[in-house]
């Protein structure tokens, strides 16, 4: 297997989990919104299990979800000014 392959396979995980995270942070963000909601009517046990599971499932997948975003950002600025030289140094 050649290097470019076992990247592309290590990329295609990586785009898969962060897929799965951000159907993580949507449910959570739905739960919560039904949390209050039910709250609101005297129905607290969903509020509690979401803040039961806030600091060890939903904290990291939104810190996750924000540190991806910004590798890709500051990536993707990387690649453009990498462009950028390459045409300035061809003329």
């Amino acid at each position: 297997m050649n290097k470019t392959a076992s990247e592309s396979l290590w990329k295609r995980w990586l785009d898969r989990l962060l897929v799965l995270d951000v159907f993580v942070v949507l449910a959570g963000a739905l739960w919560f919104a039904a949390a209050v909601v039910a709250s609101s009517q005297g129905l607290e046990a969903p509020l509690r299990q979401f803040q039961r599971l806030w600091e060890p499932l939903f904290t990291p997948a939104i810190g996750l979800l924000i540190a991806a975003a910004l590798v890709n950002g500051i990536s993707s600025w990387w690649q453009r000014r990498a462009l950028q030289a390459g045409r300035d140094s061809e003329t």
